[in-house]
């Protein structure tokens, strides 16, 4: 049986690296089983790259090298395959993985996307690069809803691909827009690497997605803002839109009211009732969707500055430094010193000593019992005034003390987002014609719910309503929920959502497997120690350290995916942070944006070829290649500006669980 020609090179190549590990340890004074462990790091990078399976390749060597190490103990190398895939298997948080996998699914056969790219491209026709930039916010709102890169980079390649090409977009540009702004559902919560990454390193999946909202935004901004730039600068890259692709054609009743499509909504239809022939509950209808933002305003804002400004006498607490004196003795009802005089004192002499105490009780002290000691009246005066006064307070009502104690002023972030909505809400009164009306309209029956369905779930997480898990669930029903309301939901589509959920499930988690039993044989052969000391020899600082493994990972993503990088590398980074002082959150936030390298980056670009499947035949693959380019350096970008002002990441994280 002849080998194929491809199978021989890539065996060829594993020898040829087998060959010259071999060189490189005979050089070696002595060879230690962490060399061996570094052998089979490599081993396993050059057989991902010629196309093994990545779960199996990793178990395949875990399970060799174990044997090796444990000296061709079977009985041991088969203990600790049998313990990885059990821990694996009982880690919860992986629940979560099918569970927004099948709400992808759902969300995507809804068919929401042909009519959000349509309501997005007509909502910002007057914008530079008007169909560039509603092709970013649709992949960003799609991708963060289904989180699933193939199937957004997919239909975007076959709506918005051909309407761009139509415009007159140059290739580059077109297909670069559809291929970075599919990969932002790496990042954007709620993320399936930002689960992978938190059960590697252990972090919090609630305060990766709280860190990693703001970082996923910033992104998807700065691409924007580059399409927007372009296409001032060069025009002839991405034409505006003609007056034939910016008109919105309006109802029937609404004609009645008006013929121009620029006119003011509001006035419009206050002065409806003056044509007869148009029916008020149509009129009803339209001011009721007109006065739809200034509610949602209204019902966001008066009930959250009330949540922000309002304090419970029960949830005030003082916290005091270990050993702290206080402002005045007796105040806090704590241990204080002894007063100065009237304290304890020795008996009168004339007394004699000890003596009986009176017979009669009604008999004065003075008659020679024991008395209280000198002073003791003058401190339980304070005392006893002191509650009366308290007991007064209470007596006389606490609306006042109420009042100071249970309100205080609004946070700065608040008046920010007040000042920012009521910006965007005053704007939309001021500018609303008839036609924007009717654009409205379509974003409310096509980016409203997605809006709603990202947010009910994220916000479940953040807020500490629900773990990711359940709040998983709840976006499973609410995909189905949404399917159902489009009318896409039946038999077929469930069951193809459900196959394609276990399908892809099982191989995260295949990967998990193969990477416990990877990492359990690194570890036990010595090359994390090996590695380590390696890294602490160079006596790297903190920057230079996050530099390095982040252009480490920058490379790797380039013949490798997130989910290789993720299993594989960084159970070898995470345990050197600690030595950096690098916050494990705040390294995931980098690792996160990092990775979107690991699809748009040639040759191993899967976005690319997702892209080239559904493109027409003209258009190239190094053309797509030669797209992706200034995207990836606008992502080289947002890690700087993200180290460089760590608070975008972690600002909401301190915000909401320090």
């Amino acid at each position: 049986m002849k080998l194929r020609k491809e199978l021989w090179f890539g065996l060829s190549f594993m020898a040829l690296i087998v060959v010259l590990a071999a060189v490189v340890l005979l050089r070696a004074d002595t060879i230690t089983n962490g060399h061996l462990g570094l052998l089979m790091l490599s081993l396993v990078v050059v057989a991902i790259m010629l196309g093994f399976p990545t779960a199996f390749t990793l178990m395949g060597m875990g399970m060799l090298f174990t044997w090796m190490a444990y000296e061709r103990d079977v009985t041991r190398t088969l203990d600790l395959m049998v313990q990885s895939a059990y821990k694996t298997m009982a880690n919860d948080v992986l629940i979560a993985i099918p569970l927004f996998v099948f709400m992808g699914y759902l969300v995507e056969r809804a068919n929401l996307i042909e009519s959000l790219f349509k309501s997005m491209h007509l909502a910002m026709a007057r914008l530079p690069g008007a169909l560039g930039v509603a092709t970013l916010v649709t992949c960003t709102i799609f991708a963060t809803a289904t989180g699933i890169v193939g199937a957004v980079v997919t239909l975007m390649g076959l709506l918005a691909l051909p309407a761009m090409l139509r415009a007159g977009y140059s290739v580059p540009l077109a297909a670069g827009a559809i291929t970075a702004g599919g990969c932002l559902g790496i990042l954007i919560p709620p993320s399936v690497l930002l689960i992978v990454y938190g059960a590697t390193a252990g972090v919090s999946v609630v305060q990766l997605y709280a860190g990693a909202f703001f970082p996923g935004l910033m992104l998807a901004s700065l691409y924007i803002l580059y399409v927007i730039l372009v296409a001032k600068l060069k025009p002839q890259w991405a034409p505006p839109l003609t007056a034939e692709e910016r008109r919105v054609p309006l109802p029937l009743l609404t004609q009645r009211l008006t013929s121009d499509p620029t006119a003011h909504a509001l006035l419009g239809l206050l002065k409806g009732r003056r044509n007869s022939d148009v029916p008020i509950s149509h009129l009803l209808k339209q001011l009721g969707l007109v006065a739809l933002p200034a509610i949602i305003f209204a019902a966001i804002m008066i009930p959250s500055y009330l949540a922000v400004t309002t304090v419970h006498p029960d949830e005030v607490y003082e916290i005091e430094e270990i050993g702290a004196s206080r402002s005045s003795a007796g105040e806090g009802g704590g241990l204080t010193e002894p007063p100065s005089e009237g304290g304890l004192s020795d008996p009168p002499s004339e007394s004699g000593g000890l003596a009986e105490p009176p017979a009669d009780p009604d008999e004065p002290a003075e008659a020679g019992g024991l008395q209280e000691p000198p002073g003791a009246e003058a401190e339980a005066a304070p005392e006893t005034t002191a509650g009366e006064a308290a007991a007064a307070k209470a007596e006389a009502g606490d609306g006042d003390a109420a009042a100071e104690v249970t309100t205080q002023p609004a946070p700065t972030w608040w008046w920010v987002v007040f000042a920012v909505a009521g910006s965007l809400v005053t704007l939309f009164y001021l500018f609303l014609s008839f036609a924007r009306l009717e654009i409205f309209k379509m974003l409310l029956a096509s980016f409203f719910p997605l809006v709603l369905l990202i947010l009910a779930v994220l916000g479940s997480i953040v807020l500490g309503l629900a773990t990711p898990t359940e709040a998983a669930a709840m976006g499973a029903l609410g995909g189905m929920l949404l399917a159902a309301a489009y009318r896409r939901l039946n038999l077929a589509v469930l069951k193809e959502s459900v196959y394609l959920t276990a399908k892809t499930s099982a191989m995260v988690c295949w990967l998990f497997v193969g990477s416990a039993i990877f990492s359990a044989a690194f570890a036990l052969l010595g090359g994390q120690a090996l590695v380590e000391e390696w890294v602490l020899g160079m006596n790297l600082t903190k920057i230079e350290f996050l530099v390095m493994t982040q252009i480490i990972i920058f490379l790797l993503g380039w013949p490798l995916e997130w989910t290789e990088i993720i299993v594989i590398f960084m159970p070898i980074f995470i345990p050197l942070l600690a030595h950096f002082e690098v916050d494990p959150l705040f390294f995931g936030l980098l690792v996160a944006l990092n990775l979107q390298t690991a699809f748009l980056s040639p040759p191993v670009a899967m976005a690319a070829f997702y892209l080239k499947g559904v493109a027409p035949p003209h258009v190239t693959l190094n053309q797509i290649f030669l797209g992706m380019l200034p995207f990836m350096g606008i992502q080289i970008l947002a890690i700087v500006l993200l180290y460089t002002f760590p608070q975008i990441g972690l600002w909401l994280p301190q915000l909401l669980y320090k």
